[in-house]
């Protein structure tokens, strides 16, 4: 799996992005979350990547001022209603958690969480124990991991001893009571 591989399946998880509608209000663009109905200014999102759906596909650019999109050499305006979206970030430790395990466990561990109907972005909590044993040559401990879909939540341990074999053990428990266990070795 290469990288390309791994960031395919961030784009195609479940709730990766923050969706809604703008409005042109008191000469202000207003942005309105469509899941939480929250309303922030527009301009909070100056320079970052943002999508516009026009002409039935998102059309990604960044957002250069309140209300002007550069999609390439092109401008595009924001009008009314238009239903605009901007990737959620992870919470920092996951993502270098994700981007320290191999291949193997990381696709193991994303397609089961999304077997389970969760998602990456659905993370509230990740403690990466991982990441305070970079100098170490034998590396072994406990990951812990919070999930919540809005239905239920998933804890997540991921047990991982990195010496003379690698081994990966994620174990899923939901609030309904339902667990699950995978687990990974490389000789």
């Amino acid at each position: 799996m290469n990288r390309q591989q791994r960031m395919h399946l961030y784009d195609i998880q479940m709730r990766a992005y923050t969706e809604g509608s703008v409005e042109y209000i008191n000469d202000q663009w207003i942005f309105f979350d469509e899941e939480t109905e929250e309303a922030s200014l527009l301009e909070n999102f100056l320079q970052q990547e943002i999508e516009i759906f026009r002409m039935n596909r998102w059309k990604t650019g960044i957002l250069e001022d309140s209300g002007k999109i550069r999609v390439g050499n092109e401008i595009i305006m924001v009008r009314d209603h238009d239903k605009i979206r901007m990737r959620k970030h992870l919470i920092y430790s996951l993502e270098k958690l994700l981007e320290g395990i191999n291949d193997d466990a990381f696709f193991q561990f994303v397609t089961t969480l999304n077997s389970l109907n969760f998602s990456i972005y659905d993370c509230i909590y990740c403690y990466n124990h991982l990441s305070f044993l970079s100098d170490e040559d034998c590396k072994d401990g406990v990951n812990f991991m919070v999930f919540d879909n809005q239905e239920h939540i998933c804890t997540v341990q991921h047990h991982f001893c990195y010496f003379e074999r690698v081994n990966d053990r994620f174990e899923f428990t939901l609030n309904t009571g339902k667990r699950l266990i995978i687990e990974k070795m490389i000789s």
